[in-house]
C-alpha cells in the first residue's frame, strides 16, 4: 500500500477516489507517566523514550488508515495529514487522515 502526503503519486495515475480514511492512537496517562518516570536519556531537552512512543502511536494510526483504505478497495492513501493533539492532561492523540484511492 502506498501512502503519501502529496495529492498525487508521480508516475502513477489515480483511477478512483474512494473517500476519506482516518486512524487514531491515544497515549494514555499511564504510558506518559511511565515514560517520564523512566526517562534517563534526556539530552538537550529530548527524550528518546518519549519519541519512540510517539513513533509507535504514529505507526498505529497510519496502519489503521491504510487498513480502512484497503477495506474500501484502495491500494494507496494520498494527501495524508498527521496531527498530534493533547486531549486532556496526560493524554495525547495522534490522528492520521487522507484520501483512499486506487492507482494504476
Amino acid at each position: 500500500m502506498l501512502i503519501t502526503t502529496t495529492p498525487t503519486i508521480e508516475g502513477r495515475t489515480i483511477g478512483q477516489y474512494l473517500g476519506i480514511v482516518c486512524g487514531e492512537a491515544i497515549l494514555g496517562a499511564n504510558v506518559i507517566r511511565d515514560l517520564f518516570a523512566s526517562i534517563t536519556d534526556i539530552v538537550g531537552g529530548r527524550s528518546r523514550a518519549y519519541e519512540q512512543e510517539l513513533g509507535k502511536a504514529r505507526q498505529i494510526a497510519l496502519q489503521e488508515a491504510m487498513a480502512e483504505a484497503q477495506k474500501l478497495g484502495g491500494n494507496a492513501v494520498v494527501g495524508v495529514d498527521i496531527d498530534y493533539e493533547v486531549i486532556r492532561q496526560g493524554m495525547l492523540m495522534v490522528s492520521v487522515s487522507g484520501t483512499a484511492v486506487t492507482v494504476g
